[in-house]
């Protein structure tokens, strides 16, 4: 049996979201394990110093950063060009990443952080997402055509969409708010997105890809 890289992953946590779209867009194949986070196998953590999705273990070799599975995948093969943007849209990842995603979960998860309070999380997530409507404006992605920004970022704002809707809707962000229907209602999305028993050690292998 041919070696595959593995892929652990979590069907709807954002990082392994965008970690599958841009193995899916490249057309390399892996080895699929979903996991539950409440229930991490021994042989994910033993692969995961972190013990965080996704990770991609190429024969021994681990990615443990999502952004580094998205590039490690577009760089065997980038069919749909995602990785030919600006040098703004590694800017965009970046505030994503960092003080968008920290709104993001004070925002969803404000429980866990009582130092701030969830209306504060909500309109700070809400100046990157009015700067994203900005930019859309005209056109259907970030840079006029799908790019590793888009990919990057969009599992992001699904999920902050996600967590009040009924606001979300309710915003002035008409650009933004076509941007991340068209990608939730598209058969990339859908594709993966299927769901998966969680992985058992003698289980028949999943391919993904």
């Amino acid at each position: 049996m041919t070696q595959l890289p593995i892929l652990w992953s979590f069907r709807r946590c954002p990082y392994a979201m965008r970690a599958r779209l841009a193995i899916a867009s490249s057309g390399q194949k892996v080895e699929l394990r979903e996991i539950l986070l409440r229930d991490k196998p021994a042989a994910f953590l033993a692969t995961s110093a972190k013990g965080t999705v996704p990770v991609l273990d190429l024969d021994g070799t681990v990615i443990a950063e999502s952004i580094d599975a998205m590039h490690w995948a577009l760089g065997q093969s980038d069919p749909a060009n995602w990785l030919n943007m600006p040098g703004e849209g590694h800017d965009l990842i970046a505030q994503a990443d960092g003080p968008f995603k920290t709104a993001l979960d004070r925002y969803k998860y404000y429980v866990r952080h009582p130092d701030g309070t969830r209306g504060t999380a909500q309109q700070d997530g809400a100046v990157f997402l009015a700067q994203l409507d900005k930019m859309l404006l005209g056109q259907d992605w970030l840079f006029g055509r799908p790019s590793l920004a888009d990919m990057a970022i969009l599992p992001f704002v699904r999920q902050f969409a996600n967590t009040d809707r009924a606001w979300f809707d309710a915003q002035d962000w008409p650009d933004l708010l076509r941007w991340l229907a068209a990608f939730t209602q598209s058969t990339a999305f859908a594709d993966v997105m299927t769901k998966y028993t969680p992985w058992q050690p003698d289980q028949d292998r999943v391919l993904f890809g």
